[in-house]
């Protein structure tokens, strides 16, 4: 059944070239100033491991297993999914310009599959961003961050200042939305990963919280 899965993953993946996605526009927002130069995701800036149930949908098919990402210095993440039966199904480390592969499970060992997955860690575990502009809606404040042709939107709650959603564009097209929610500023109960052009979404869920300092 699990291969019967993964093979059906693997056919799905090949079918995204097929889409295409719109222009992104900030709505309901006001530019303000700010002394902001950088702001920084926290979530996974802890030593300690965050392990996660996870739920992948792409298209009509689901794959579920338990991911831990764990912070090997201050640049590299150590990422790895098992199944729910504790089958290994791919074990890689990660930062903004290196990737190595530890080991992925043969059905998974696809091009398409390795670069979905190193493209969207590498954004979600992207930690600071250097301000460009700022904006400010009823409940964030919003901050922009550009690189080249990429763009970012981090949206901070007002309340507790704890960063909500990140919006990534590239090529002002809305890419990846990563939905938080949370308690601290260094741990995530659950994220929603959900991509905008592609029919592909990866939910975390808390497993066990790690003791943070």
């Amino acid at each position: 059944m699990q291969r019967l899965q993964l093979q059906s993953l693997l056919y799905s993946l090949v079918l995204l070239l097929i889409v295409s996605c719109k222009s992104y526009q900030l709505t309901d927002a006001q530019p303000v100033k700010t002394s902001e130069k950088t702001v920084e995701n926290l979530y996974f800036s802890s030593g300690e491991d965050y392990v996660y149930k996870c739920q992948m949908d792409i298209y009509k098919n689901h794959v579920s297993g338990i991911l831990i990402i764990k912070k090997l210095n201050e640049t590299t993440h150590r990422v790895a999914m098992t199944s729910d039966f504790g089958n290994k199904l791919i074990d890689f480390e990660i930062s903004e310009n290196d990737f190595k592969l530890n080991y992925v499970l043969p059905d998974l060992d696809k091009k398409i599959i390795i670069n979905f997955l190193k493209n969207d860690f590498r954004e979600l575990l992207k930690r600071k961003f250097p301000v460009s502009e700022s904006f400010e809606n009823k409940d964030a404040k919003i901050f922009l961050s550009k690189a080249d042709n990429r763009a970012y939107y981090l949206f901070f709650n007002k309340n507790d200042g704890l960063l909500k959603s990140i919006i990534y564009t590239k090529n002002n097209k809305e890419k990846i939305d990563f939905t938080f929610e949370a308690k601290k500023h260094i741990f995530a109960d659950s994220l929603n990963l959900r991509h905008k052009d592609f029919k592909i979404n990866i939910k975390l869920f808390q497993i066990t919280e790690t003791e943070q300092n």
